[in-house]
């Protein structure tokens, strides 16, 4: 790992809102942890020195990266012939977006794993004679076989393995049912690549399925949708290529501290999207857990976290978590605190206080739930329990018009006649686009931030 006397990574900045007042006997704290992250690259991020520069940026100049770029061309991707061109022609235009210096590769995945360039287990590094030679493998792409996602990950992660730099991140593009594979073998992919590289997740056309790809995107830390039309997927992953591109730092934890008798009822991010990360946690000494939270670029993210203090009586005040960034040393040193915060928790017997709910954690209450009960009308409709599928959607309508997510408004709309979205009154559709409920179930976790 190299090191760079005068590297910088982003400055992390950490703010806290929740209303720290309980009732007597009052146990349960709510709190919403900011996160941002500005000026990485840059003379205004936090520099660095010795081994722990690894993982950073030389002053304008952006890091070290590694991409791999995984390609569905089983024997569905011919149906209509347009899709595997479309397939190719997005490729070529995320191999263009690549900045010189980046290690990249691209795989072609049927029920089976093959590298297309550079081959040899190794990956190119980009410049224009690697990027024209990569364009030109892509010419051989054709459609034919099965689908084993788990094979595809598992070449990316060795691929990735190879190369010794900070971001390791993947884009893979499928458009079928992983049906040459068990669950259980996905699973055992993604477990083992969980931590070793991030992944981007799309699912063409609307023969795939919705969970598989959203839970690979979840599990690996990184974004899934839908291209519908698969004219779109050059621009697509242009905008999926850029924003890899623009990660400045990896691995970074958000670390709960919390002290003896206190318990963790959940962590989570709810912005930009929903990401359950309770069960995420590795131990980080006495009383202390990370949670992974992948890479960062300029950008600010929400976490919701959730713990259950001691019972006390009004006038007492204790500390009930500590939020910090942390960042891992790549030589295996101590790691560094880029910023924290602190959760609170104070009795009072001032109802109007103790009871008052803090905006930022009502509005991303109500986000969580929109995400939740989408889903459950979306199941709900598919088992033909219309009853109960009107009654979630019903409710997901009226929480999106009250917290102001047009998107997510817009995309119901499509599946439902709103009848009175301020009570959550709805119709079912008699017929719903194919297209359109996927669109729905598959970004029914992104939500908006708090209206200032």
């Amino acid at each position: 790992m190299a090191n760079f006397s005068k590297s910088t990574v982003p400055q992390f900045s950490v703010d806290v809102y929740q209303n720290e007042f309980l009732p007597e006997g009052g146990r349960e704290v709510n709190a919403i942890v900011t996160v941002t992250s500005t000026g990485g690259g840059t003379s205004g991020g936090i520099p660095l020195t010795g081994a722990s520069a690894g993982p950073a940026a030389l002053p304008g100049r952006a890091p070290a990266a590694a991409v791999v770029i995984m390609v569905d061309c089983s024997g569905s991707m011919e149906y209509p012939p347009t899709k595997m061109r479309n397939a190719r022609d997005a490729t070529a235009a995320a191999i263009d977006t690549l900045r010189d210096g980046v290690a990249f590769a691209v795989v072609a995945g049927t029920h089976v794993a093959d590298e297309v360039y550079p081959g040899g287990g190794r990956l190119a590094v980009a410049d224009p004679g690697t990027r024209a030679r990569a364009k030109e493998a892509l010419r051989g792409l054709g459609a034919g076989g099965g689908t084993a996602i788990g094979t595809w990950l598992t070449l990316a992660d060795r691929l990735l393995a190879s190369a010794d730099v900070p971001i390791r991140h993947g884009i893979l593009l499928t458009d079928g049912r992983n049906e040459h594979e068990s669950p259980g073998d996905l699973r055992a992919a993604l477990d083992a690549c969980a931590g070793r590289f991030t992944c981007d997740a799309r699912g063409v056309g609307t023969d795939w399925e919705v969970k598989e790809v959203t839970g690979i995107a979840s599990a690996l830390l990184g974004s899934a949708d839908i291209v519908a039309d698969p004219a779109g997927l050059a621009a697509d992953f242009t905008r999926m290529m850029e924003n890899a591109m623009g990660k400045e730092v990896a691995d970074v934890a958000l670390r709960l501290w919390t002290p003896v008798g206190v318990e963790i009822v959940f962590v989570k991010q709810v912005a930009p999207t929903v990401e359950e990360l309770t069960d995420r946690r590795t131990e980080a000494g006495p009383r202390a857990g990370d949670y992974p939270t992948g890479s960062w670029g300029d950008e600010s993210r929400d976490y919701h976290v959730c713990v259950r203090v001691p019972e006390a009586g009004v006038g007492q005040e204790m500390l009930a978590a500590r939020v910090s960034l942390i960042l891992p040393d790549p030589a295996g040193g101590t790691p560094r605190s880029l910023s924290q915060g602190l959760v609170r928790a104070v009795w009072t017997d001032d109802m109007a206080a103790s009871t008052s709910i803090n905006p930022q954690v009502a509005h991303y209450t109500g986000q969580a739930e929109l995400a939740d009960v989408i889903q459950q009308g979306l199941d709900a409709r598919k088992s033909g329990d219309f009853d109960g599928a009107t009654a979630k959607l019903g409710r997901a309508v009226q929480l999106a018009a009250a917290s102001g997510n047009a998107d997510t408004a817009k995309l119901l709309s499509k599946v439902v006649d709103v009848v009175d979205a301020a009570t959550g009154t709805v119709r079912l559709k008699a017929k719903v686009a194919e297209a359109d409920e996927m669109t729905l179930e598959t970004r029914s976790t992104k939500t908006v931030r708090v209206k200032k």
